[in-house]
């Protein structure tokens, strides 16, 4: 199976500019009931970027940053991992496990397809077992 027959596509992401503030972010996520957020890529050969949870968290927590002075630029994690759409789930699933993270960008020709979530390949184990 490959990644881009288990990822969530493009068109039901939440996709947020950089220069957009926090507190913007975290509307988004509570309106969306989403836990990250795709940054856009700046320029035609920019990079994706993803901003979660923990990203504010750090920023804005542990570092008693502003959520209306800081850019969601400053705290995203520019550029997201990420894999090819044409990626077997299983190395996608490892590259997951050994990086201990949760989500990877869909991305081909530097175009973003999708996101690929452990809740997305575990949701596949789950049905297969019956």
């Amino acid at each position: 199976m490959l990644t881009k027959d288990i990822m969530t596509p493009k068109e039901k992401l939440i996709i947020i500019s950089p220069m957009d503030s926090v507190r913007k972010s975290l509307e988004l996520m509570k309106k969306h009931s989403v836990r990250s957020i795709v940054v856009d890529k700046q320029h035609e050969n920019g990079a994706y970027g993803l901003i979660t949870f923990k990203n504010i968290l750090q920023s804005i927590v542990a570092e008693d940053g502003d959520i209306d002075l800081l850019n969601i630029y400053d705290i995203a994690a520019i550029p997201a991992f990420s894999v090819s759409s044409q990626l077997d789930v299983k190395y996608a699933a490892k590259m997951m496990v050994n990086s201990s993270i949760k989500r990877l960008l869909v991305i081909d020709n530097n175009e973003l397809l999708g996101i690929l979530t452990m809740s997305d390949i575990i949701g596949i184990l789950m049905n297969s077992v019956e």
